[in-house]
């Protein structure tokens, strides 16, 4: 059965060139300050700083808009604990065993290792889940079916970004954090199998002495082609 594709008008704001110019230097100005954080104070984020930036990872274009992500909030110190815990384990395999030396060097300017510390300091965590399949209940046989998603991979990353740069417009610092394998996340969060552990995100504000890397970004000239 082929079903019928149907519109709506576009809500679309046109401005002047003076304005798109002004909110675009502002929107790089705030977004140029963004830095990962390893450091952070145990002060409380307000709620809806987390539910308007959820809403914006929503807003995210997806594969046949299928919006194949899970967010998990997590701010109970005993599920941080425990997620802290199975990530610095899996950590400390990896920087003892899996890497390899040209890994470990890369790293070396960044000054981490299996530490995670950040994971309980941050007020809260939220772990993004893929959603390899789909779950739907069949009408006629009540079955559990499996529905394809098509380019979940590039369509949750779509998402981070967005998350990402919600939370710091809100004023709020973040980590990405990739601890792999990340099973454990699925397990401690009692997810169902379709769901694939995609980044582990503390969030919060930033602790008085806290310090980043001295690290520079490349500039236009060496990422950008104009044609």
């Amino acid at each position: 059965m082929t079903i019928k594709a149907q519109f709506e008008s576009l809500n679309f704001e046109t401005m002047a060139v003076d304005e798109q110019l002004r909110r675009s230097r502002t929107h790089a100005e705030r977004m140029l300050t963004r830095r990962t954080v390893r450091d952070f104070s145990p002060r409380p984020v307000p709620y809806e700083l987390i539910e308007n930036a959820l809403k914006v990872a929503g807003s995210a274009p997806s594969g046949a808009n299928q919006q194949p992500w899970t967010f998990v909030v997590v701010s109970d110190p005993e599920i941080k604990r425990a997620i802290r815990i199975a990530a610095e384990a899996e950590e400390k395999e990896s920087y003892q065993r899996r890497m390899s030396q040209e890994w470990l060097d890369a790293l070396a300017h960044l000054g981490t290792d299996w530490r995670k510390p950040h994971i309980e300091d941050a007020p809260c965590l939220i772990a993004v889940f893929r959603q390899a399949y789909g779950l739907t209940l069949d009408g006629a046989s009540g079955e559990e079916r499996r529905i394809k998603h098509y380019y979940s991979e590039e369509s949750v990353g779509i998402a981070v970004g967005f998350l990402l740069s919600a939370l710091h417009i809100a004023g709020l610092a973040t980590l990405t954090h990739t601890p792999s394998p990340m099973q454990f996340l699925r397990d401690i969060l009692k997810r169902p199998a379709n769901e694939r552990p995609y980044v582990l995100i503390p969030v919060g504000y930033p602790a008085e002495d806290a310090t980043v890397p001295l690290i520079e970004k490349k500039s236009l000239a060496d990422i950008v082609v104009w044609r």
